[in-house]
């Protein structure tokens, strides 16, 4: 996390998800959760540890019991220091000792825990070792809704992260395409995300002419020519919180047939934001934008999910795809990118990351979504 993000967020508002993770916990039936490095951590603690080592670093959360923050000895210093340290009890472990055992006191023998899914197997094995009565769950699985609801303060900074890709897209518009490589045209993406605020850039996809028809093409040596489809899908961290946008461009004039697929996804892309609204359903925002590509006649070319949620990484659940019936809520966020996709020849996507409101839903990326022309 980057000195900004950490203060947005106060001891109160950790202490506040703490509480809010450990309740809902208790509500799906688990005795509590072991929170490893990652992500969680972060969103639960503002704590990131130095490094990430085979020392064990454990958050233990239990319904109706204060948080414990299990950390190696040589890194309390760093415990400290982090934002939601006073809402913490902090028991450290010096080199030598069995951080397991003084863990497994802190546990339920019988218990069945969500335990964050980047937890290390070395530390897992440890506990089940310590506990032979005890059983686990991968948070997604057993929570996978407890990051997906943002407050206002994110909301905001989730808004911060869109806008500064949006600034990144108005500048690459105006860069040289023509006779340069894919890969430097992501080193320019690269580049100017950071010049805008962000501290991580989790991908910089450029997907020329036929290499657009590959959703996950990673930029490399082909030379972007006059005539080409491109497709660019760019994004990372800014103050600890996700952008994620996609837009197509065309080097020079499109052909008719190139306008016509750019606008097939275009209003796919409006008819899955049109869909977000309170109480829907994650699969109507899928169903909606796949039913446009499907009436036009390309739906064997969408083959993708409609969209991810975003918060302090850049995939995460809630996502909008057939058979997911949990119901959108204010606050959530994710994306919204149709995309068709013709093998051998060019591939269009548009994707604005959306928030759900108490009415509708919010776009965070607000540049145009019209077939842009680069030169």
């Amino acid at each position: 996390m980057t000195g900004s993000t950490a203060a947005t967020f106060t001891a109160d508002d950790y202490r506040a998800r703490m509480e809010r993770a450990a309740r809902a916990a208790a509500e799906a039936g688990l005795a509590g959760l072991l929170v490893a490095p990652g992500p969680d951590l972060v969103w639960l603690t503002g704590y990131t540890p130095p490094a990430v080592t085979e020392r064990l670093t454990l958050l233990v959360l239990t319904a109706g019991q204060d948080p414990v923050l299990v950390v190696p000895a040589l890194e309390t210093p760093d415990a400290h220091r982090a934002a939601g340290a006073a809402a913490l009890t902090l028991r450290d472990w010096t080199d030598g000792k069995d951080p397991y055992a003084a863990t497994a006191a802190l546990l339920d023998s019988s218990g069945r825990f969500g335990i964050s899914d980047n937890a290390w197997a070395l530390h897992l094995l440890a506990l089940q070792q310590a506990l032979p009565g005890s059983s686990y769950a991968s948070l997604t699985e057993a929570l996978p809704m407890l990051r997906a609801v943002k407050d206002a303060a994110e909301l905001d900074l989730m808004a911060a992260a869109g806008a500064a890709a949006d600034a990144t897209f108005e500048e690459i518009r105006n860069v040289p395409f023509a006779g340069r490589r894919e890969s430097e045209v992501a080193a320019d993406l690269d580049r100017l995300l950071r010049g805008h605020g962000h501290e991580q850039v989790d991908f910089t996809i450029v997907a020329s002419g036929p290499n657009g028809a590959d959703p996950h093409h990673e930029a490399g040596e082909r030379v972007i020519a006059r005539g080409d489809m491109v497709v660019l899908d760019f994004g990372g961290l800014r103050d600890g919180y996700g952008s994620d946008t996609s837009r197509t461009v065309h080097v020079g004039e499109p052909t008719d047939e190139e306008r016509r697929v750019h606008d097939i996804v275009r209003e796919a892309q409006e008819a899955g934001f049109r869909a977000v609204r309170p109480g829907a359903a994650c699969q109507d925002v899928d169903r909606a934008a796949r039913r446009v590509i499907a009436d036009a006649g390309y739906g064997e070319y969408f083959i993708h999910r409609t969209g991810h949620g975003i918060g302090v990484t850049t995939h995460e659940p809630p996502y909008m795809i057939e058979g997911e019936e949990r119901p959108l809520v204010p606050g959530m966020c994710f994306s919204v990118e149709p995309g068709v996709y013709l093998p051998g020849r060019f591939g269009v996507r548009i994707e604005d990351i959306v928030t759900v409101t108490e009415d509708g839903g919010r776009r965070l990326n607000t540049t145009t979504r019209e077939l842009v022309i680069v030169e």
